[in-house]
């Protein structure tokens, strides 16, 4: 019984090492947690950017602060239609006026540009308007059963994408 539990610690230090020492430990960074049934767990870490310090272009790949969020996942997980294998990956939301996307990518290399052909999974996100604005960006999960489903707010946008834990 200790075995996974240690074997668990060392995978989520191993997945978060190289994004700790990629940071420099200059940047504030924030964390979200999504906690299944059996334990396993599902992180975003991002930069929780100010709405009016942050461009966000309609179209473009996000990455709040200069630098994507980043998926770490226990557990093997699908996106729409897409299969996204335990690990890390670079997480990009692209802003439309009606509707936001989600891609997860494949490249977690610090500093590295957006390439669409790295993407492992892509959905469009659920989105509506709110009427009290966020100043900052903010992440969170909402858990219900196998599902984790994120939430992104920035400005008046409110944007929800379900990943769904196999």
């Amino acid at each position: 019984m200790f075995a996974p539990i240690v074997s668990r610690g060392i995978l989520i230090t191993l997945l978060y090492s190289p994004f700790l020492f990629a940071q420099g430990g200059n940047a504030p960074t924030s964390t979200t947690t999504c906690y299944l049934d059996d334990g396993r767990q599902i992180y975003v870490r991002y930069n929780p950017v100010s709405a009016k310090n942050d461009k966000i272009v309609n179209g473009k790949p996000w990455a709040p602060g200069g630098a994507p969020m980043t998926l770490f996942t226990e557990a093997p997980l699908t996106l729409g239609t897409s299969a996204i294998p335990i690990g890390a990956y670079s997480v990009y939301p692209i802003p439309a006026k009606d509707k936001w996307t989600l891609a997860i990518n494949k490249n977690v290399t610090a500093g590295a540009a957006y390439d669409e052909k790295s993407d492992l999974a892509r959905v469009q996100m659920e989105t509506d308007q709110v009427p009290q604005p966020a100043d900052a960006l903010e992440v969170a999960f909402a858990h219900v059963g196998p599902r984790c489903t994120l939430r992104i707010y920035i400005g008046k946008s409110a944007s929800f994408a379900d990943f769904t834990a196999k």
